[in-house]
């Protein structure tokens, strides 16, 4: 039997992941804050809810794709912390046994909890933080790391298929899933500022960026991080795509789960003060490539002028 889908925040990420959702064929209802961002979305095939609780009472698998967990809490729980504009939530209205599948990045002991809370309300939970960027969500070709009890699985499973091409069943409770993404996000984080100060060391000794970049994406030296947030750096666009302030967010989670087991994390510690000092500069909303914008002495590539203006 079809399953009504609902996702919620229609985003860079959770915009594709509805995409992916809607192209393989599934019953889909979205909201987000921005009415006309679900209603654009909705012309194409399935509901743009009004509220929260709509979507709740319609749908038999919700999916959240917000930035944190003061979202998440809004969404599930009603207005709060820096989702007030949220409205109210969508636990209350959710059919018992429904199952609220979570994207976010989070500390992973708050989302053991949310399990134990969410099945007080005889609601199912997946810890299902998301990976590889607006693109592959679109695709279909992201990563999920998730965790939860067989029978959230059981009704969730074909819709985490439907989204991404790989989907990690890393246990049977809530909490590995998001211990798994933070590890990813240490590694993340530190890859981009480490790609930000090779490129800055080389802008500074006059190396001709394009010719870095070509040499480096081709060398032992490279990774991903470096190839594809360089990209913005050439292109003198710092449109945000993932913004410095995520880092900031995301490695203060890294820190606080090491913290936690007093386990040293020395990379980590300087990335995150890098992205801290960023975003103290004014670069908090700018895409994480402008964590290069914290060296001193640099000319950085320009955008193209626009001859058409």
């Amino acid at each position: 039997m079809q399953q009504t889908v609902g996702l919620i925040g229609l985003g860079a990420m959770g915009g594709g992941m509805a995409q992916s959702l809607r192209r393989a064929g599934h019953s889909l209802q979205v909201y987000d804050v921005r009415a006309d961002t679900a209603k654009a979305f909705a012309q194409s095939g399935g509901v743009a809810c009004d509220s929260l609780a709509q979507l709740g009472a319609a749908c038999d698998v919700v999916i959240s794709v917000v930035v944190n967990a003061a979202q998440t809490e809004a969404v599930l729980f009603g207005p709060g912390g820096d989702a007030a504009q949220l409205g109210s939530g969508c636990a209350a209205a959710m059919k018992p046994e429904s199952v609220f599948v979570m994207c976010s990045t989070v500390d992973p002991n708050w989302s053991i909890a949310l399990e134990k809370r969410l099945a007080a309300l005889g609601i199912l939970y997946l810890d299902a933080p998301i990976s590889g960027g607006a693109a592959k969500a679109a695709s279909g070709d992201m990563t999920m790391m998730t965790a939860g009890s067989p029978e959230a699985y059981a009704k969730a499973g074909p819709l985490l298929d439907a989204m991404a091409a790989k989907v990690y069943r890393l246990g049977n409770h809530a909490g590995a899933g998001s211990k798994v993404k933070i590890i990813n996000q240490l590694l993340a984080g530190v890859h981009i500022a480490a790609a930000a100060e090779a490129m800055a060391l080389g802008l500074r000794e006059g190396v001709d960026a394009a010719a870095l970049y070509e040499v480096i994406t081709h060398s032992a030296g490279n990774s991903w991080m470096f190839e594809n947030r360089m990209t913005h750096v050439l292109a003198g666009d710092y449109t945000p795509l993932s913004a410095v302030d995520i880092f900031v967010k995301d490695l203060g989670l890294v820190l606080d789960m090491a913290r936690a087991s007093k386990f040293p994390l020395p990379l980590s510690s300087t990335a995150h003060q890098m992205f801290m000092q960023a975003s103290s500069a004014g670069y908090a909303r700018e895409d994480d490539s402008a964590v290069i914008k914290i060296f001193p002495g640099i000319e950085l590539p320009k955008a193209p002028v626009d001859s058409a203006r």
